[in-house]
């Protein structure tokens, strides 16, 4: 099993989250039909992560 860097660590979930917003926005800027359901489901990925850590900060 390979080990992952302390940086990739500490960095993998906001750089999904930030890439999965920038997708978001982009597609609910600039296209239609398929383009929106894309973004409606790029944007959830942040609040999926607050409701996440909210959620286990409370345990």
């Amino acid at each position: 099993m390979r080990r992952r860097s302390p940086l990739m660590r500490i960095f993998a979930a906001p750089l999904v989250i930030g890439v999965a917003s920038a997708v978001g926005l982009v597609a609910a800027l600039t296209g239609d039909g398929v383009a929106d359901w894309v973004s409606w489901i790029a944007l959830t990925v942040p609040l999926a992560a607050v409701i996440w850590a909210r959620a286990r900060r409370a345990r």
